[in-house]
């Protein structure tokens, strides 16, 4: 029997990654932050008080946040969404990669590929058949 133990580690690589350069960079805005916050408070003579800088720290981290994370979201999300309703530019490699797969069939079994095409359209209706059936 063979069983593949997946370690956590290895299963979500990516994850613990992005998580280690979010932590190094999070860390690393607001000890930079503490750091320019009192100098510019010592060059005002103003006092040192951790509730303000972390007021201050707090709206400029979600306001960058706010940003990245909108941008991000739209690219990846309407990305995601202009692929799965089918765009123009989603469809063109699909579509002449079917034409190149049909070709492909014809040629290995040509009393068959037919038969075997119109039964993958029947199973796969209203999937990419339109572009399939323009390229016969």
């Amino acid at each position: 029997m063979n069983t593949k133990t997946h370690s956590i580690w290895k299963g979500y690589g990516f994850a613990w990654v992005t998580l280690g350069f979010f932590l190094i960079s999070f860390v690393g805005h607001w000890l930079f932050g503490w750091f320019a916050y009192v100098s510019e408070q010592q060059a005002h003579a103003q006092p040192i008080q951790v509730s303000d800088y972390l007021v201050e720290m707090s709206r400029d981290t979600f306001e960058n946040w706010q940003s990245e994370f909108l941008q991000l979201l739209w690219q990846v999300g309407g990305l995601a969404i202009l692929l799965y309703v089918g765009s123009p530019q989603s469809k063109e490699g699909d579509d002449r990669m079917e034409a190149k797969i049909d070709e492909i069939l014809r040629k290995v079994d040509p009393q068959n590929a037919e038969r075997i095409i119109q039964t993958l359209d029947d199973d796969y209706a209203g999937r990419h058949t339109d572009a399939r059936h323009a390229h016969r």
